[in-house]
């Protein structure tokens, strides 16, 4: 469940497959591109490129430089005092492998930090207890003390898509370090020992679904994850475990509302999800493009291309601007959940604007909250799937704001210039608006994995290789591309 204050219910384009009827053409005619530039990492432009490597390596800092060396904890958010996320945890397990692969630290420090991140929940307690546990039935609390490692605060469920998010990176861990060492066998035993010990049927309390969690006082939340959207990989991953799998009806249960989302949005047909998280958290990790299963056999089109789609749309959505947001645009885009300048309303030439804290804003069929408050994440995030649309964006957003939303870290959590009153968090700065203050692991995580994707292939690369995920694909009905047999 993606929750900070309140839970949400909710490669490289030539790899793209061939658009149905009814989708707007691949490339439309606005699109701004460099000059000669084909869409892929290797002919972009040198000073486009630099930045690309810029920002890159500043989101990888993040993760390196908040998270707790002893436990391998990572903050929600950060600068700042914060609790730990575990979903932001598993991004940055993977990350590691990214500042490997880059230069940004060597092999050795990338093994001593993973390796104290997984024996640190290998060791914590998992019990039924209100404050004295990490974890239960193999799955760990959202958020953690960053000081015990324990369940921070009674409102914290047990969750299952962030122990998922969790278990990306885990597995990750169990394939890359793959050397025989000591401490690499260690980290492989240990990310194996934790994958198998998820109870994914217990948290299935209407079979076939799985809930979004559980809580001591209030037993398991009465949400299912049912739909298109990041609980593709709590599926995949539940499907593919050695020790606790759940029935192969759970995937078909899982697609069972797709006919509902299936539709056209700002002129592209796809399966909708408003905030675009939900179309990069799994495909952070997992390659789909050319593996379908049966329901995206019979629409003609895979993941990867859906995911493509979603960011065209929501481009489409930011040219079109029906509420008159400031800056929106071409190159001034992306709806995702991320942080806003607070529940404030103000007064403008439009009329009175709410405005909101943390919230899934996004843009999709029958799914439309928009406050104004632009996420980079949310085109950096779809680097892989529309790099065209992407880079332009992204740069457009530093070149133009670069001032108030660029630090050390790379972007921001988010930024707002239509907003010019007095926040709850973050600040306002006299002739642009509302920028935050600090960056979010979960929004960090898909910038620095599909930009590395989008270069290299390379986690995309060192999943395939994981048994567990083709086994958890395979049950779900995929077939074809990478998966075929050899």
């Amino acid at each position: 469940m993606r929750q900070r204050v309140f839970p949400i219910l909710l490669a490289v384009a030539a790899a793209a497959v061939t658009t149905t009827a009814g989708a707007a053409p691949s490339s439309p005619a606005d699109v701004k591109m460099p000059a000669g530039w084909s869409g892929s990492y290797a002919t972009l432009p040198g000073q486009d490129k630099a930045f690309i490597n810029d920002l890159e390596r500043r989101t990888f800092d993040w993760f390196w430089d908040s998270a707790d060396p002893k436990t391998g904890l990572v903050p929600d958010h950060f600068p700042g005092k914060s609790f730990s996320s575990i979903a932001a945890v598993g991004f940055a397990l993977t990350g590691y492998g990214i500042g490997v692969e880059r230069g940004y630290i060597t092999r050795a420090q990338a093994v001593d930090r993973t390796l104290a991140t997984l024996r640190f929940f290998s060791d914590a307690p998992q019990n039924a207890s209100e404050d004295e546990a990490t974890g239960y039935h193999g799955f760990f609390y959202h958020f953690l003390d960053m000081r015990s490692g324990r369940r921070d605060a009674r409102w914290v469920e047990l969750s299952s898509v962030d122990t998922t998010l969790l278990m990306g990176g885990v597995l990750f861990a169990q394939s890359y370090y793959d050397r025989d060492t000591p401490k690499e066998r260690e980290i492989r035993q240990l990310a194996d020992q934790l994958y198998r010990a998820v109870d994914w049927p217990w948290m299935q309390a209407r079979k076939p679904l799985i809930s979004m969690g559980w809580t001591p006082g209030g037993k398991f939340i009465p949400a299912d994850w049912k739909g298109y959207d990041e609980g593709k990989l709590v599926y995949i991953l539940a499907l593919g475990s050695p020790t606790h799998p759940v029935g192969s009806d759970a995937w078909a249960a899982w697609c069972s509302t797709y006919p509902k989302q299936w539709g056209t949005f700002e002129g592209y047909t796809l399966l909708n999800f408003g905030p675009l998280f939900g179309h990069q958290y799994t495909e952070s990790w997992v390659d789909f493009h050319g593996i379908r299963d049966a329901w995206s056999r019979a629409h003609g089109l895979d993941y990867a291309e859906n995911g493509r789609r979603a960011t065209y749309a929501q481009r489409a959505y930011a040219i079109a601007n029906p509420g008159h947001w400031t800056g929106y645009g071409p190159d001034m885009w992306g709806l995702t959940a991320s942080d806003g300048p607070g529940d404030v309303s103000l007064p403008s030439a439009q009329g009175e604007r709410h405005f909101h804290g943390y919230m899934a804003r996004g843009a999709g069929l029958g799914d439309v909250h928009d406050d104004g408050t632009i996420a980079p994440t949310a085109a950096g995030g779809s680097i892989a799937f529309a790099p065209t649309i992407v880079v332009p964006a992204l740069m457009t957003m530093k070149q133009r704001y670069g001032r108030y939303i660029y630090d050390r870290y790379g972007f921001v959590d988010a930024f707002n210039p239509s907003f010019h009153g007095t926040p709850k968090s973050g600040r306002t700065y006299p002739g642009f608006g509302w920028a935050d203050t600090q960056q979010l692991g979960i929004d960090q995580g898909p910038i620095l994995l599909m930009i590395e994707n989008w270069r290299s292939g390379f986690v995309w690369n060192v999943m395939k290789k994981n048994p567990y995920i083709r086994r958890g694909l395979e049950r779900a009905g995929f077939t074809g591309g990478w998966l075929t047999p050899r």
